[in-house]
């Protein structure tokens, strides 16, 4: 007679836990596929033949580089400003602290135009900052490479702050807490201690954030308007191409579309998991 230890579960079984039903698999196959068609349809009315051509124009090259440019500059930004507003939200309880949450994460839902909208109306000329900034310094912020900036910083930097924020939250405490029993200050132990613990969450929060500000439209049109070599990044030129040339949209969502997937492909799963 087969005996079956009782610690172990027989093959069958597993067998038909792992089975997966159709009431998920069919709405599954549903979603990839609605996920997927889009992309199959830019990929299949590329102009292959005259795609090095059109991607050494120099109206293409040239948003390509602003992309990069302010994306870059803007993920810096995020960087300065959103991992120590990480750690407060992560390691110090204050009255609040839900609410500031809730607030820090509003560029996640809110519309990229109404974003725009109101950085018009704090960094314009007449705004709450920028008409202080214009009478003091002289210094004119919308409609110019640094409203692009701060228009893609606006929108990124929530992904960042999600990101360090729960690698904090999963970090083990206790290496800060012996940290601290051997002398060392608060901004000790930050730099040599809590960061290069959450140093995945932080590279995964900047790469999401910098392939959020890669593809920014709606806040920088409307903050930062369209001018050629100033603010009219990747986003914008696709808008603008759809009006009078199909085919160079296409070509310029396919460079959107290849830089948002190595991006995306680039984060290893120890990136996003907890330390």
């Amino acid at each position: 007679m087969r005996r079956v230890d009782s610690g172990t579960v027989p093959a069958r079984r597993i067998g038909r836990a792992r089975r997966v039903p159709v009431a998920l698999l069919l709405p599954a196959a549903i979603g990839l596929l609605f996920l997927l068609l889009p992309l199959v349809g830019l990929l299949a009315r590329t102009p292959w033949a005259t795609l090095p051509q059109r991607l050494t124009e120099p109206g293409v090259l040239t948003a390509l580089r602003l992309s990069v440019q302010t994306a870059t500059l803007a993920t810096l930004l995020c960087l300065v400003l959103g991992v120590p507003l990480a750690w407060l939200l992560a390691r110090v309880p204050f009255p609040g602290r839900r609410l500031v949450r809730a607030l820090v994460t509003v560029p996640l839902v809110l519309p990229p135009v109404v974003g725009g909208v109101a950085l018009l109306l704090v960094f314009g000329r007449r705004g709450l900052v920028g008409s202080w900034l214009d009478e003091t310094f002289g210094i004119t912020v919308p409609f110019s490479t640094t409203a692009v900036v701060l228009a893609q910083t606006f929108v990124a930097m929530p992904f960042l702050i999600i990101a360090v924020e729960g690698a904090l939250r999963g970090a083990d405490t206790r290496y800060e807490e012996a940290a601290a029993t051997l002398g060392a200050g608060r901004w000790v132990t930050f730099t040599h201690v809590t960061l290069p613990m959450v140093a995945p969450g932080v590279a995964a929060g900047a790469v999401l954030g910098w392939a959020r500000a890669l593809g920014e439209f709606g806040a920088t049109i409307t903050f930062a308007g369209n001018y050629p070599g100033r603010t009219q990044t990747m986003p914008v030129a696709v808008y603008l191409a759809l009006e009078t040339d199909l085919e160079a949209a296409i070509v310029l969502s396919l460079v959107l579309l290849t830089v948002s997937v190595v991006i995306l492909a680039s984060l290893r799963d120890r990136w996003v998991s907890a330390p």
